[in-house]
C-alpha cells in the first residue's frame, strides 16, 4: 500500500523541517514527479516518439482529485464518482463500522445513492489554477534570517492565500514551496466537503497476501474503491472526468500517473542523508515496532478489538515497511555513494562562484542543531485522536484571535476551514485504541529523552505513562462531537474554562510545543531555506531548469511504461490475472481467500488481468492515483511500489523501480462477477 508514511492518528507528530531539495535531473526518460506547468514535453517526444499537447494536459489535471488523509484519485463520472484505492478509503470504512456491521471486512456495495454515506473528515480537492508567487514571497523575506525569515515568509503567505480564495466554502488556497524554497507556486482548488463512499469490496480482497506481499510483486488485490462526491446534498457534476477504460494493459505501452506524491528526499546533502540514516529512521523503527506488538497483543484479546484495530495495525505495518526499505536504501554503500557522487559533481561545479558560496556548510550546521532539537520537538506532540482535538482545539482557540498574518499554518484563515472540519466531523473513538497509543507515546518519550529530562517531567509529572494515558482517555469529554463544537465555538474563553482532563493536558504542553517551534525555526527551518536558494541557484546554474522538484503532496504527472524487471537473474512479468488467486491461496491469513471470490469462483473469468507493473515513478501519496493510456482514459489505479521503489525516497533506480497498478479490468469483472454491482458498472461506461 503506497499510502503516506504520516499516520492518520498523529503517530509521528512533531517538527516538519523545511529540507532543501537538491531538485534531481533526470537521469532517465521514466524519472520525475513533474508539475503540470512544466511537463517536459520534448524529454518525452525523445524518449516516446509522442507527449501529450496541452488540451489533453488541461483535461486530465482537471479530473485529477486530492483526497485529505494523504491519498490521490480522480473523477470518472459526470455524477462525481471518485477512482481510489481501498485502503484509501479504510478509514472510512472503519469509522462506519460497528460490530454488528463491519464494513471493513465485508465491503460496502449500497443498493442506491441514497444508501451512500458520508465519510468522516474527508474532502475532495481539485486545482484549478497554478500561479507563480515566488516574487512577492521573496520580497517579503528579504535579508531576513531564522525566525525572523520564517515569520514573514508566513505572513505573506497567509495574505497571498485569502486574497486568492476570498469564497473559503468552495475553494482553497495553498502556497506551496517548491526546490526548498527557491520557488513559490499558488495552488487553487476547487473543493468538496461532502465526500461519501460509494462502492468497496471486501477488505481481504484489497489486502490479500497482507504485510508479506505488501510492496512485493505478483499481487493479487483489489486495492481499488469509489467514492462520491457532493453538493448542496447532490452529486456534483465535475467540470471534467477520465474515461473508464476495461480493456487489457498491453506490455510496453505508454503510461501516466497523476497524483499528489508526498514527499522526496532525492540528493538530499550528506549531512541530511545522514541524518535520516543515523537519527530518523532508527528512531521511528524502533518506536514502531514497539506498538506493532503492543498493537498485536491487545487486538488478540477479543475478536471486537481485533476488528477494531484493524485498519490500524495496517497502517503501522505499511509504514513500517516504508521506514525499513529507505533505512536499508541509505545504508546500501552502492546507493550511498551514487547519490554523494551526484552532490559532490554539483559542489564541483559551483566551486568558486561567489553567489553561491558554500550551503552545504550551512544544511550541516542546521542538520547539526536539528539532532540536539528532534526528540524533544517529537515527543512534545502524544499520539492519538483525543490529544490531537485538545491540541487543535487549544492552538486554534488563540490563533484566531491574532491577525491573520501573525498565526501559525494551519490556522489561517484559508486553512481554518479543513482545520475545523477535521476536528468537527462526527468521528467515532476507540477509547482503548487510543489510550494504547497515548501511552506507548508518552512511554517512548520517557525512554528517548529520559526520566529525569525537562520535557519528560513536563509531559508525565510524577505519573506513569500507563496511569496518565488511563486518567485522560477515561476523563475526557471530546469523544462527542457537540463538545467539541462547543468548544471551538466558545474560542478562548472556552478552553480557559474547561476541566476537561485533555484539555488541560494540551493547555499544559502548549507553551513548550511553541517554543519548540520557534527553535526549530531559528536554527533549522529558516537557515534551511536561505540554504535551499543557493543550492537552487547551484543546480540551476549546473544543468539548466528542466528539472522537477522534490514532491510536496500537489498534483504531478509521471511518465512511464508497462515493464517488468529482473529480481535475482530471473525475469518478474508485469502482470497478474484474477485466476492466480486461487493459486496462491493457502486458505490461511493472509492468503485466505476472500469469501466473495470463494463463492464466485465459477463465475470469473480467471484470464482478467488483475495488477500490473510500470516504470512510473511514484511515491507515498500517490495511492488512488489514476494510471492514464495515452488516450487520456483510465486503465487502472496505482495503488503500491514494488521493495525496490521505498529508495525512492533518495534516488529512482530505473532497472527495478517499479508502480504496482490494480486494472481497471479486474475492477469492472469484479463490479459484473464478484460484487455485482449494475448501476455503477453502467455508470463507468457511460449508460444511463
Amino acid at each position: 500500500m503506497t499510502r503516506s508514511p504520516i499516520l492518520r492518528r498523529g503517530l509521528l507528530a512533531g517538527a516538519i523541517i523545511a529540507a532543501p531539495a537538491l531538485f534531481p535531473v533526470a537521469g532517465h526518460a521514466d524519472e520525475g514527479m513533474w508539475t503540470f506547468d512544466a511537463f517536459p514535453t520534448a524529454q518525452m517526444r525523445q524518449a516516446y516518439g509522442w507527449a501529450p499537447d496541452q488540451a489533453w494536459l488541461d483535461r486530465v489535471r482537471a479530473a485529477a482529485v486530492r483526497l485529505t488523509g494523504g491519498c490521490s484519485a480522480s473523477f470518472v463520472s459526470n455524477a462525481g464518482l471518485i477512482l481510489t484505492n481501498h485502503h484509501c478509503v479504510a478509514p472510512c470504512l472503519q469509522d462506519l463500522s460497528t460490530s454488528g456491521n463491519d464494513l471493513m471486512s465485508k465491503g460496502f456495495r449500497p443498493a442506491s445513492r441514497t444508501e451512500e454515506r458520508k465519510c468522516p473528515g474527508q474532502q475532495a480537492e481539485v486545482v484549478t489554477a497554478i500561479s507563480d508567487v515566488t516574487g512577492p514571497v521573496k520580497t517579503a523575506i528579504g535579508a531576513r534570517t531564522g525566525a525572523e525569515l520564517v515569520k514573514a515568509r508566513d505572513a505573506q503567505i497567509a495574505a497571498i492565500e485569502k486574497a486568492g480564495c476570498p469564497d473559503t466554502a468552495r475553494t482553497r488556497c495553498q502556497v506551496v514551496m517548491l526546490y526548498g524554497g527557491a520557488q513559490y507556486k499558488l495552488y487553487t482548488y476547487r473543493k468538496y466537503s461532502d465526500v461519501r463512499i460509494a462502492w468497496a469490496p471486501e477488505d481481504r480482497a484489497a489486502t490479500f497476501g497482507g504485510d508479506p506481499d505488501n510492496f512485493n510483486f505478483p499481487r493479487y488485490s483489489l486495492d481499488a474503491s469509489f467514492l462520491r462526491a457532493y453538493e448542496d446534498g447532490k452529486p456534483v457534476s465535475p467540470p471534467a472526468w477520465l474515461k473508464w477504460d476495461p480493456r487489457p494493459p498491453r506490455a510496453g505501452e505508454v503510461t501516466f500517473v497523476v497524483g499528489n506524491p508526498g514527499s522526496t528526499a532525492r540528493l538530499y546533502t550528506t549531512a541530511q542523508r545522514a541524518f535520516d540514516r543515523e537519527v530518523r529512521l532508527p528512531v521511528t523503527i524502533t518506536t514502531l515496532s514497539e506498538l506493532r506488538g503492543r498493537l498485536l497483543t491487545a487486538m488478540a484479546q477479543t475478536p471486537e478489538r481485533n476488528r477494531e484495530g484493524q485498519e490500524e495495525l495496517n497502517s503501522v505495518e505499511n509504514s513500517l515497511k516504508v521506514y525499513i526499505g529507505r533505512l536499508k536504501s541509505l545504508e546500501d554503500p552502492v546507493f550511498w555513494k551514487r547519490l554523494d557522487d551526484a552532490d559532490a559533481a554539483l559542489k564541483a561545479k559551483v566551486a568558486g562562484n561567489p553567489a553561491i558560496g558554500d550551503p552545504w556548510s550551512q544544511v550541516a550546521t542546521a542538520m547539526t542543531a536539528y539532532r540536539e532539537l528532534y526528540l524533544p520537538a517529537r515527543s512534545i506532540r502524544p499520539a492519538g485522536d483525543l490529544y490531537d482535538w485538545a491540541r487543535t482545539l487549544v492552538r486554534a482557540a488563540a490563533e484566531r484571535t491574532k491577525p491573520n498574518s501573525e498565526r501559525l499554518p494551519g490556522y489561517t484563515d484559508s486553512a481554518l476551514p479543513l482545520t475545523e472540519k477535521t476536528v468537527l466531523d462526527p468521528k467515532p473513538v476507540t477509547p482503548w485504541l487510543d489510550r494504547l497509543e497515548l501511552e506507548w507515546s508518552l512511554s517512548k518519550a520517557r525512554e528517548y529523552l529520559g526520566a529525569d529530562d525537562a520535557d519528560t517531567k513536563l509531559l508525565l509529572g510524577k505519573e506513569s505513562p500507563e496511569a496518565l494515558a488511563a486518567r485522560l482517555v477515561s476523563g475526557t469529554k471530546l469523544g462527542d462531537p457537540a463538545v467539541r463544537k462547543a468548544l471551538w465555538e466558545g474560542g478562548e474563553k472556552a478552553i480557559a474554562a474547561s476541566n476537561d482532563p485533555m484539555i488541560v493536558f494540551a493547555r499544559h504542553l502548549d507553551a513548550r510545543d511553541r517554543e519548540l517551534t520557534k527553535e526549530l525555526n531559528a536554527r533549522v527551518n529558516g537557515p534551511l531555506t536561505v540554504a535551499a536558494g543557493k543550492l537552487a541557484d547551484a543546480r540551476f546554474a549546473a544543468y539548466g531548469p528542466s528539472v522537477y522538484p522534490d514532491a510536496t503532496f500537489t498534483l504531478r504527472i509521471s511518465i512511464g511504461k508497462i515493464e517488468g524487471w529482473v529480481e535475482r537473474g530471473k525475469p518478474v512479468p508485469p502482470f497478474t490475472t484474477l485466476g492466480g488467486t486461487f493459486t496462491r491461496a493457502t486458505g490461511f491469513e493472509p492468503f485466505d481467500l476472500p469469501p466473495a471470490f470463494a463463492a464466485n469462483q465459477a463465475r470469473i473469468n480467471k484470464a482478467v488481468v488483475y495488477d500490473f507493473v510500470t516504470t512510473n515513478d511514484i511515491i507515498g501519496g500517490n495511492s488512488g492515483s489514476p494510471v492514464i493510456d495515452r488516450a487520456g482514459t483510465v486503465i487502472g489505479a496505482a495503488f503500491d511500489g514494488n521493495i525496490h521503489s521505498l529508495g525512492g525516497n533518495y534516488g529512482y533506480e530505473a532497472d527495478v523501480n517499479r508502480t504496482v497498478v490494480v486494472a481497471s479490468a479486474s475492477v469492472d469483472e469484479a463490479l459484473r462477477s464478484i460484487y455485482p454491482s449494475p448501476a455503477l458498472a453502467r455508470e463507468l461506461a457511460g449508460r444511463p
